[in-house]
């Protein structure tokens, strides 16, 4: 099992993962950390979500899963909410947005 810090050697540079910036990549999806700008919480695909460092694909089911019973109101959310811890949230900050706040 491939650890949290293995998603952030995943960029859009990484060969062979089939399911990268090329399915996500239109504008119903604010671009995305692989073009240069945050990934919106609230539209990310789960892709998007497990390219953002120390996030995994367990944790971004986990963010769809939360933003599906309730959308994110803001990026602190994600320590409200207990989906990710105070060294991983650090990591995340200049990363991720909600509604491009």
């Amino acid at each position: 099992m491939p650890s949290r810090d293995d998603a952030a050697g995943r960029g859009a540079a990484s060969p062979g993962t089939g399911s990268g910036p090329a399915s996500g990549g239109g504008a119903a999806s604010g671009g995305g950390a692989a073009s240069g700008g945050p990934v919106d919480l609230n539209t990310a695909t789960s892709a998007e979500l497990d390219a953002l460092p120390g996030i995994g694909p367990v944790t971004a089911g986990k963010i769809i899963a939360s933003r599906e019973e309730r959308p994110f109101s803001a990026v602190d959310d994600l320590k409200t909410r207990k989906l990710v811890g105070t060294s991983v949230f650090a990591k995340l900050a200049g990363f991720v947005t909600v509604g491009g706040r």
